[in-house]
């Protein structure tokens, strides 16, 4: 499992020209699942998560998690965090889990995120065509990956 975390001022994402989820300050998590993740992946990502050391303290040094700051998630899924173009020109994405098997995976990484104390979780629309609206801050982006953690 996969999740690229970006620090954000603020988050959005659209479909069909409708707000669906939004958040001020915290992470845009895009999350992508392998064939062999379960939820045992999403809850070790979301503890991670969670209490990343990445946002300022008073002297401006990334030393505060997600929930010290008590910061926000927006979860979008992102199979294409499993894109393989090593080959080619055209990314093949057969490491990227079926929608069956990926979206419990990420509402369990999204309930997880609770679990730990995150007071608000947004979700994208599984399987849509999404606008994601990022404004990064910093810039600050992680990616977090179950296999090398």
């Amino acid at each position: 499992m996969r999740v690229l975390l970006q620090r954000v001022s603020a988050g959005s994402v659209t479909v069909n020209g409708e707000v669906c989820g939004e958040i001020a300050a915290g992470f845009v998590a895009l999350v992508g699942v392998t064939h062999a993740d379960t939820e045992a992946e999403a809850e070790k990502l979301a503890l991670k998560t969670a209490n990343l050391r990445v946002f300022s303290d008073s002297e401006g040094k990334m030393n505060r998690s997600l929930l010290d700051v008590a910061g926000a998630v927006l979860v979008v899924s992102q199979f294409t965090l499993y894109a393989d173009a090593r080959k080619g020109r055209r990314p093949s994405y057969i490491q990227a889990a079926q929608p069956d098997a990926a979206e419990p995976v990420i509402r369990h990484y999204a309930a997880s995120l609770v679990e730990a104390g995150v007071r608000q979780v947004e979700h994208g629309v599984f399987g849509a065509l999404m606008q994601v609206a990022i404004h990064n801050d910093g810039p600050v982006t992680i990616m977090l990956d179950s296999e090398l953690l």
